[in-house]
């Protein structure tokens, strides 16, 4: 695949703005912006939930143990 030169780049412009018109152009580039913010959140929380799932899962019986305990210690008087 050839590189984009120079000339390329500016006809490729040209017909953005002829296409778009100049007053359409900074929301478009704004938009793009957005969209690509978005997207590299959404990548990056990907990730982040990929790391969380590995780490070990508070199994429903430790769960209820937890609750069972504080409530104990709720009727006892005892903060625990």
């Amino acid at each position: 695949m050839p590189n984009i030169g120079p000339t390329e780049l500016i006809i490729l412009l040209v017909i953005v703005l002829v296409i778009f018109g100049p007053k359409r152009l900074p929301g478009l580039g704004k938009q793009l912006g957005s969209g690509m913010r978005d997207f590299k959140e959404a990548v990056t929380a990907k990730h982040e939930q990929d790391d969380e799932d590995e780490r070990p899962a508070l199994t429903a019986s430790t769960a209820t143990e937890d609750v069972s305990t504080a409530k104990a210690a709720e009727r006892t008087g005892l903060d625990g």
